[in-house]
C-alpha cells in the first residue's frame, strides 16, 4: 500500500489512515488522502499499465488507498468508453469534442467510483453500517456496492427524490428513510443519530475516500487520450469531490 496518510485539507494536520476517520478531529475540515508518488512512479509506469487487463478503475491500483492484498468492493466500475461526438461538435463550433460515458458504471453514474472506493475502504476498517443522505445517483450507488459488501446501507432521501432511485435503494436492500425537507434536513438526521446508531458516514467530503475512486475519471481521461488532455473538461460536479 502507498497511501501514507491523510492530511486535513485546511490545517494539514495528519490523521492515521488505519482507522475508520471522517473530519479532521482538529478543524473539522476534510481529509485528503496522501501517496508515496515516488516510489509509485518508478513501480507504474504507463507500459504496466497497457498491460493490464483489468479495465476497471482498480487498474490504478497503486494510487488508490486499499493494500494491495485486500479484494476491493467492485462491480466492474470505471473504464468507461470516450466517445468522439463530431456532428455535436459541429453544432457547438468544437473541432474536436469527446463525451465520457459514464452511464455505462454499474449504477449509471460517476457515483460509483466513489462508492467502490469508499466502501471498499469502509468495510476492510471495519464499519459494518453505512449511512449516506442523497438525492438519487449517491444513494443508488451506496445500496449497490453496500449489498457487494455485505453492509447494511441506511439511505436518507427528501419526499421529491425520483422514484426510480428509491426503488433502486430499497431493492438493492438498502434501509430508504425519506426525509419532508431538503438533503440538509437527511444530512442533519444522520448527523443527529450516527453515534447511537453506529452509523460510518458516507456523505461527501465527510469521508475520505469517495475522492478517491471519482479521480481515477481523470486518470482514464489522460490514458485514452495518450497523455494528452483537453483544454477545457466540463464535468459533473455533483457535492463537489471530482473537481478537487
Amino acid at each position: 500500500m502507498f497511501l501514507t496518510h491523510l492530511a486535513c485539507s485546511a490545517c494539514d494536520t495528519e490523521h492515521d489512515p488505519a482507522w475508520l476517520q471522517n473530519l479532521c478531529t482538529k478543524c473539522q475540515k476534510p481529509l485528503l488522502a496522501k501517496y508515496d508518488l515516488k516510489t509509485i512512479s518508478r513501480k507504474l509506469t504507463r507500459q504496466k499499465l497497457r498491460a493490464r487487463a483489468d479495465s476497471s478503475l482498480w487498474r490504478f491500483r497503486e494510487l488508490l488507498p486499499l493494500p494491495q492484498n485486500v479484494d476491493p468492493i467492485s462491480l466492474g466500475e470505471g473504464g468507461t468508453p470516450l466517445l468522439r461526438a463530431d456532428r455535436f461538435g459541429d453544432q457547438l463550433g468544437l473541432a474536436d469534442l469527446w463525451i465520457k460515458d459514464e452511464s455505462v458504471n454499474p449504477t449509471q453514474s460517476f457515483k460509483a467510483r466513489g462508492m467502490s472506493v469508499a466502501v471498499s475502504m469502509a468495510k476492510h476498517l471495519g464499519a459494518t453500517k453505512l449511512a449516506v443522505p442523497s438525492a438519487g445517483n449517491a444513494g443508488s450507488a451506496l445500496a449497490a456496492y453496500a449489498a457487494r459488501a455485505g453492509l447494511e446501507a441506511h439511505i436518507f432521501m427528501p419526499y421529491d427524490t425520483p422514484k426510480l432511485n428509491v426503488i433502486e435503494c430499497r431493492e438493492f436492500g438498502a434501509r430508504v428513510q425519506l426525509i419532508d425537507g431538503l438533503i440538509t434536513d437527511c444530512a442533519a438526521q444522520i448527523a443527529r443519530r450516527k453515534t447511537r446508531e453506529e452509523w460510518f458516514e458516507m456523505s461527501t467530503l465527510k469521508e475520505p475516500y469517495r475522492l478517491e475512486g471519482k479521480k481515477t475519471l481523470g486518470y482514464e481521461l489522460a490514458e485514452q487520450l495518450g497523455w494528452w488532455l483537453p483544454d477545457v473538461i466540463l464535468y459533473p460536479t455533483g457535492g463537489g469531490t471530482g473537481l478537487i
